[in-house]
């Protein structure tokens, strides 16, 4: 049974200091992809505004959805919690079958044509957080036991790890992972039993990184681009050539010279060096903070939630953007390997910037009620 929701006295409260960091991280983003992308537009016989508009098409999209689902109650997401899990297995299954998923630089993500395009793993991260912050409320007697409480969730999650590694796309799987044992823990995992998942998930994680001829290289590049500075190195030189040349206040919107073709997904992937570029360390560091200021609510609002199910809810979602937020910019800066993940709110696409202002919506929700 659930449990019972506590509802707060008084006026209800939206957490304005979160929805203005959003914003901010929306307009940056607007404003990077545009002139990040106005080159590549050119190129392909488009006008130079052909991406941004329509990023502004998915930016509006996602803001209606995001003051959607800030006035539904955070607890009636407790039923769409599995549904949406099993639309997005389903998807994320179906991404793999050759002339229906999408591949596009050796990796199977996208199902759609055209403008309608979807990337499942980006449903796959809502429905995650919805199914597992239900289910972790309801057994949460049980998730001290190993074997009744941790190992059949654990199951569960694997099924969308292996399916989401598949593509491949290792770094939304780590993404993932993160979450899920995020959320695990806050709802009672011992520590002797996360000690020993991460002694067993590390054999795995290494077998993640090595196990593929491009991963390895990868690797070896992290350590030393410049000795593969025409391969496996290429985009993490050119993001950091990108970021050094911006300097203290960048080189000017619109005046990047890795945005003409020297620095490849340059506004997806690697938005945040064509940023450090054209608004320098300024820039940059406003990113890291509102980034920071939105992890910082997130989590706020989970701790001062009124039941375990809305604080489930509220460390899922945010552990999901901030933890992509961190391998994006960790990878763009070379302190991580190179992985595929878009900059949640600034990255152009429109399942990710979709999925993410829905899930602001949902935190804005929970904080009207927290205490």
């Amino acid at each position: 049974m659930a449990a019972t929701v506590v509802r707060t006295g008084g006026r209800e409260r939206t957490d304005y200091v979160l929805l203005l960091a959003v914003l901010g991280l929306l307009a940056l983003g607007t404003i990077a992809v545009f002139s990040a992308s106005a080159e590549d537009a050119l190129a392909a016989h488009h006008p130079a505004y052909y991406f941004a508009v329509r990023q502004l098409a998915w930016a509006g999209l996602g803001l209606v959805a995001m003051v959607s689902a800030s006035r539904v109650d955070y607890w009636r997401y407790q039923r769409w919690g599995f549904l949406v899990f099993a639309v997005s297995v389903v998807l994320l299954a179906l991404v793999l079958v050759p002339g229906i998923g999408r591949e596009i630089n050796g990796s199977r993500r996208w199902i759609g044509s055209g403008s309608l395009v979807l990337q499942p793993s980006e449903l796959a991260k809502l429905g995650m957080v919805l199914l597992f912050a239900r289910l972790f409320s309801l057994h949460q007697d049980r998730i001290g036991d190993f074997w009744r409480g941790v190992v059949p969730h654990l199951a569960l999650a694997g099924v969308v790890f292996a399916l989401v590694l598949a593509e491949p796309d290792l770094g939304t799987t780590i993404a993932l992972a993160a979450t899920f044992f995020v959320m695990l823990f806050m709802a009672g995992l011992r520590w002797r039993h996360l000690a020993g998942l991460v002694v067993t998930g590390t054999p795995v994680l290494a077998w993640a990184m090595l196990g593929e001829t491009y991963r390895r290289n990868r690797l070896l590049a992290f350590l030393d681009p410049w000795k593969h500075p025409l391969t496996y190195g290429f985009h993490t030189i050119q993001a950091l050539l990108a970021l050094g040349s911006g300097g203290l206040l960048g080189v000017g919107l619109g005046f990047s010279r890795q945005a003409f073709g020297f620095l490849p997904e340059d506004y997806t992937d690697f938005i945040f060096a064509i940023l450090g570029e054209e608004l320098g360390l300024v820039g940059t560091l406003t990113v890291v903070i509102l980034f920071a200021v939105v992890t910082w609510r997130g989590y706020r609002i989970a701790m001062r939630a009124p039941d375990s199910y809305s604080a489930l809810l509220a460390a899922g979602v945010t552990t999901v953007i901030a933890v992509q937020a961190a391998i994006n910019m960790g990878v763009v800066t070379a302190t991580l390997p190179v992985t595929g993940i878009t900059l949640p709110f600034i990255s152009y696409g429109g399942s990710s910037l979709v999925l993410s202002l829905t899930g602001v919506g949902i935190l804005l929700n929970i904080s009207r009620h927290s205490t």
